[in-house]
This record gives structure tokens, C-alpha cells and sequence, in this order.
């Protein structure tokens, strides 16, 4: 059903931290969870859509965007118990794309009580032993991102800035530039804030056992989706989703990278709203 209901916004207390939040619409909760050169605001065509069908919860994840964490170890999996705890949900679909979809996964597995559809955008699995094997375009990602991590340890941020925006906006196999200026302008000035970040240092604490053993546990209806160029690796683990988790389902989107919803929104819009209209 619509609604119109306004959009509130605030910060939760979490351990060592809080985290900013907002809330707009009515009916079954949906949390959205960003990804890693993202926040929350990265939703906001996804915002507006769903909260007419839906109660829509997006938030900063610890250290992101508008949240705050002191130096700690901390788990990503209670500081979203915290958040719908504190906003009085107990059970919500949850969406999460990138290293947001492992958070999904892993809260999933530790919290099926809070979960009632699970949807991993181009996730990460935690405990996946990622072999780059014999396969070409999965060795060149490899030593791309060996060499990300050695800019990171040289500060050479221009350069690391540029490569990201290439790897999770056109896709590392394509040219640079094929995704457009919004969506490259959008994460190269996010994570070039997020490099020089004040604020203390955020251990998470991994689940454990990790999910790549425990796939099999998901009972939840899940969807999940990939977009065509995006990393080796990122294609081998939602295949592996798709295998393990009873009963899901997986798309893959033809001339798509990793930003997903922000590149194919309409599209995303609607079989997302199909599928929770389903199973919600």
C-alpha cells in the first residue's frame, strides 16, 4: 500500500559509538546496509521508491558517513541489533550490497530472528578461501588489488582513489570511464573523505563460525544479485550463494558493476519490489 509518511532521522547509541539513522515509511520494515566506498546516502533513489511500500530503515554502518566509533572491537551483527532494537523492529528484510551484503549474511546466520528475507548485492562471504586459480581475468584483479594495498600503505591516495572508482564504478575488466560521472564522481569523493577519517580505529569482530561453512543455515527467502563486470571473485561467491542457500534465487545484470542499485535503478527498483511483495 502507499504512504507518505515523513522521513525521521537520528543517531542510536551502540557500544563505543553510534550510528546515524533514518527512517521513512509505513508497513513491514526493510533495512538497507551500504557498501564499503559508500553510505547510507548511496540508497537514495531506493529511499524515496520503497518507503512508499514499505518502512525503510538505512543507516551508517561504525566509522561511515555520519556514525562515529571510538577505538574498539566491536561487532557489526550487534550494532544492527542495537539499531532495530532501539527503533522497535523485530523482524525486517534485509538488503546489503558489497561488504553490506556480508554484514547481511553474517547477521542472517548469528540473528535469524530479526531476519525475514535476506537480498546480497555483489556480496562478499565471510571465511571464503578466494583461489584466483588459473583463470585470467581473476589473477590481473589479484595483482590489481595487491597493488591497491601497497597505495594504501604509501598514502598515494590520488592514485588508489582512481583505481577504486575504475574497479567498483566501470568494473575492472572494462575501459576506464564506462560508468557514468554521477556514480564515478559519487565514490571518488566518499572515499577520498573516508581516507582521512578522524575518527577512532573500528575492529569488527568476524563471525564465527564463518559463513562460507554455514550457507546451508539461511532459511530465509534470499535474491541474490550481481551485475555482469564485476569482480572475479565477486561473481565466484554469488554463484556459491546461489548454490548453498536453500532455495535462492540469483540475477545477474547484463552491462552492470558492482554499484548495482545505483546503476540500474529502476530495474533493481522493480524486481526487488516484485520479490518482497512475494515473500514478505
Amino acid at each position: 500500500m502507499l504512504n507518505n509518511n515523513p522521513s525521521t532521522k537520528g543517531f542510536v547509541p551502540v557500544f563505543n559509538g553510534y550510528l546515524y539513522y533514518e527512517v521513512r515509511g509505513s508497513g513491514m520494515p526493510v533495512l538497507f546496509i551500504h557498501a564499503g566506498v559508500a553510505d547510507c546516502s548511496m540508497w537514495d533513489d531506493q529511499f524515496s521508491y520503497f518507503s512508499q511500500y514499505y518502512r525503510l530503515i538505512r543507516y551508517d554502518t561504525r566509522g561511515y558517513g555520519k556514525s562515529h566509533t571510538e577505538t574498539t572491537e566491536f561487532s557489526n551483527r550487534q550494532d544492527i541489533v542495537d539499531l532495530l532494537t532501539y527503533l522497535g523492529v523485530e523482524k525486517a528484510a534485509v538488503i546489503g550490497i558489497s561488504r553490506g551484503g556480508q554484514i547481511a549474511i553474517d547477521f542472517t546466520l548469528e540473528h535469524p530472528e530479526f531476519v525475514s528475507a535476506l537480498i546480497p548485492i555483489a556480496a562478499g562471504v565471510s571465511g571464503f578461501d578466494y583461489q584466483p586459480g588459473d583463470n585470467d581475468q581473476a589473477r590481473r584483479e589479484f595483482e590489481l588489488f595487491s597493488h591497491m594495498d601497497e597505495l594504501w600503505e604509501k598514502k598515494a591516495y590520488d592514485e588508489l582513489a582512481e583505481l577504486e572508482v575504475h574497479v567498483w564504478a566501470d568494473g575492472p575488466s572494462q575501459p576506464v570511464g564506462r560508468a557514468s560521472p554521477q556514480i564515478r564522481d559519487y565514490i571518488q569523493k566518499f572515499i577520498r573523505a573516508n581516507y582521512t577519517r578522524q575518527d577512532g580505529k573500528a575492529t569488527p569482530q568476524p563471525l564465527s563460525p564463518p559463513a562460507a561453512g554455514r550457507l546451508g543455515e539461511i532459511q530465509v527467502p534470499t535474491l541474490i544479485l550481481v551485475g555482469e563486470y564485476d569482480t572475479y571473485d565477486t561473481l565466484v561467491m554469488a554463484d556459491k550463494l546461489n548454490h548453498e542457500i536453500p532455495g535462492a534465487r540469483k540475477i545477474i545484470y547484463p552491462g552492470t558493476a558492482h554499484m548495482l542499485p545505483m546503476e540500474q535503478s529502476a530495474r533493481f527498483n522493480q524486481e526487488v519490489l516484485s520479490f518482497l511483495g512475494e515473500v514478505i
